[in-house]
């Protein structure tokens, strides 16, 4: 187990693979296997109680992809939650929409190669001389 990941929560991760949104495969075509910048990433990885779209342990980076549900008010003080958690554990997250990653997929993979050079120099500048 993950982080304190329950049985039921892997279980909900293997559902979430074969079922995921076009968007999110869209996305993964791009992230497996090491695809992009040689980072591995997993999907519908759980941390905790949640389960992330895509997970880079190395980074310690999660994307997730939101659907328009993501912009209702209970939605918004979940996700606001639960990314609190997530960075109190040391974990970054970025979010994209489905819209994003349909539309403009090379941006979208642009701007998370911009967020891992920043937790690479980040992590270099926090690491003993």
């Amino acid at each position: 187990m993950w982080k304190g990941a329950s049985p039921e929560t892997f279980k909900k991760s293997h559902y979430l693979r074969d079922n995921m949104t076009r968007a999110e495969e869209l996305l993964w075509e791009n992230l497996k296997t090491k695809k992009l910048n040689n980072y591995k990433f997993r999907r519908q990885h759980p941390i905790l109680s949640y389960i992330t779209d895509f997970y880079c342990h190395e980074l310690r980076l999660v994307i997730e992809i939101d659907g328009g549900y993501h912009n209702d008010i209970e939605q918004v003080e979940y996700d606001k939650k639960r990314t609190d958690i997530l960075n109190f554990n040391g974990i970054k997250i970025i979010r994209f929409t489905n819209n994003e990653v349909i539309n403009d997929s090379q941006l979208v993979l642009h701007k998370i190669l911009i967020e891992a050079q920043k937790i690479k120099i980040n992590s270099l500048n926090k690491s003993p001389l």
